[in-house]
């Protein structure tokens, strides 16, 4: 799955087809699909030209193919939300009753899409760091890490 993975578009998620992919890696049958999906062999076929599906089934997804589909939102969020959009390690809110996250989870899919940026020439380590709002000394740490 790895193999697939580096090569997604997160700007543009289409889950239908990231669904079908994992379901052939993980080779499950798809009588056993549709048992735990409650639902028939076409409606599954379905899903899977569906750019976006509702939560509640794309957590059924995740449980029956053992896959965080909702990584892959978080990871679009953590590289194209706006600079003024949410604010992770905001914790000075109180009043919500919702979760705080203190930082952005950097996943390694996330980080060789950016690596591959740059060895591409497609942005400049200054445009990475203005664009996706990814600390100096992080994207540093990366290239010596990774490369």
């Amino acid at each position: 799955m790895i193999l697939y993975m580096e090569k997604i578009d997160y700007k543009n998620i289409h889950i239908g087809n990231l669904l079908k992919i994992r379901v052939e890696d993980s080779q499950i049958d798809i009588t056993r699909i549709c048992n735990f999906m409650k639902c028939t062999e076409k409606e599954i076929t379905d899903m899977y030209l569906e750019e976006d599906i509702p939560v509640n089934l794309l957590l059924k997804w995740s449980k029956l193919l053992e896959y965080d589909f909702f990584r892959l939102y978080s990871q679009h969020l953590i590289l194209y939300s706006p600079p003024s959009g949410i604010k992770y390690c905001d914790v000075t809110n109180n009043n919500s009753l919702l979760p705080q996250f203190r930082k952005n989870v950097y996943t390694i899919e996330i980080i060789n899409f950016i690596l591959e940026m740059l060895d591409k020439k497609i942005k400049t380590k200054a445009e990475i760091i203005n664009e996706y709002k990814i600390p100096k000394s992080t994207l540093h740490k990366w290239i010596f890490k990774y490369r």
